[in-house]
């Protein structure tokens, strides 16, 4: 029991590790390119990114979330397109809300992405910064806001001066290739996919029209496109030059993000999960409406799948009403937080206490309503 446990997380943390990595490479390579041009043009416009980040958190599962954070940490989205990804991802429990109420869950992710906009637009206007500590993370050398906001580090000359034409296959780029190749064969061959949740017929059969749904949103086509990207930045790592492979790609990543993300990804989920097999969170649950939505937003700050799965059960059988869903949707965001938690735990916790005061004032805005 405690072996496949351990081995679901370990097979949880390598595929989340793997896609924040991967897109974070990407970004970097896009960046290079385009000499800073290409998300210099997204940082200006704050609703736009905020649209944009609510649209990734839209994506059933946690892919989306992952991307989010990714481009949050490399500071080319604000804190509040941060915050409304978090407020439109549902993780996981998107799947099983399909599943089980296709059409009103529909009705509920457009109303997770208007609050998820209305939100985040409101954060940045009002100001609503995190700055992140030097010292945070191994990565955070060499770029920070300032540079980022003012043509620093990162600006398209200092990229200029960066770049080189010089290309050897050191063991540094074999390293990344055969990093990226394995991870894609893994991907592609569902090594590291997890189990969603359905409902199913009495015979154990899937509902022909919850088939459907799983066969166009399931997660495994995000796998699909996740190693497509993986495939090209194996073009990439093959032919960009020395000083990018070497110093952007493996000092500032590999050696900077990946070890964080992972010990950090490895650990939350194995406290996570260890403590879940022992503590029967629905022996909480009560039928007070006002104390499940505040129960509901206090366990959304778990950065995890699975216990919010509790919530969705409950309202598709009846039992608590819409507000405590809408309470626990707008709190939770499955794992997407977790590389975040890793790479900035300032903007971790205060974009988790933001999203559960959005989630209670919602939950009883909506109780009042109905």
């Amino acid at each position: 029991m405690l072996l496949h446990l351990l081995t679901d997380i370990l097979r949880n943390s390598v595929m989340i590790t793997g896609l924040v990595v991967i897109m974070m490479m990407l970004i970097e390579s896009i960046d290079l390119e385009s000499g800073g041009r290409f998300f210099g043009k997204f940082r200006n416009s704050r609703a736009g990114q905020t649209v944009v980040a609510a649209i990734l958190g839209s994506i059933p599962g946690c892919i989306g979330g992952f991307a989010a954070v990714s481009l949050y940490s490399q500071r080319i989205l604000s804190f509040g397109a941060l915050v409304a990804m978090m407020i439109a991802s549902t993780g996981d429990e998107a799947f099983m809300l399909m599943a089980l109420k296709p059409d009103k869950a529909l009705w509920l992710f457009l109303l997770l992405f208007a609050i998820a906009v209305t939100c985040g637009i409101v954060i940045d206007l009002a100001g609503i910064k995190i700055e992140k500590h030097g010292n945070e993370s191994p990565a955070a050398e060499g770029c920070n806001d300032s540079d980022l906001s003012s043509g620093g580090c990162c600006s398209a000359s200092h990229r200029e001066k960066e770049t080189g034409s010089e290309r050897h296959f050191g063991w540094k780029r074999i390293v990344l290739l055969a990093g990226v190749i394995i991870f894609l064969g893994a991907l592609v061959s569902g090594m590291l996919s997890h189990e969603h949740h359905h409902t199913v017929n009495p015979d154990g059969s899937i509902p022909a029209t919850d088939i459907v749904l799983l066969n166009i949103l399931d997660e495994k086509w995000m796998n699909i496109l996740f190693a497509a990207l993986s495939l090209g930045l194996i073009a990439v790592i093959w032919r960009a030059d020395d000083h990018f492979v070497e110093h952007r790609l493996w000092k500032h990543i590999v050696m900077g993000h990946l070890p964080v993300i992972f010990a950090w990804t490895f650990g939350v989920l194995a406290v996570i999960g260890i403590g879940m097999t022992y503590i029967d969170i629905t022996g909480w649950i009560s039928r007070n409406t006002a104390a499940m939505i505040l129960l509901a937003a206090l366990i959304g700050l778990i950065p995890e799948s699975g216990p919010h799965m509790i919530f969705v059960s409950l309202w598709a059988t009846g039992i608590v009403p819409l507000p405590v869903l809408l309470a626990s949707c707008i709190s939770q965001d499955g794992h997407s937080s977790l590389p975040l938690l890793a790479e900035d735990r300032k903007s971790f916790a205060y974009a988790k206490l933001l999203n559960c005061l959005i989630a209670i004032l919602a939950g009883f805005g909506s109780m009042f309503l109905m």
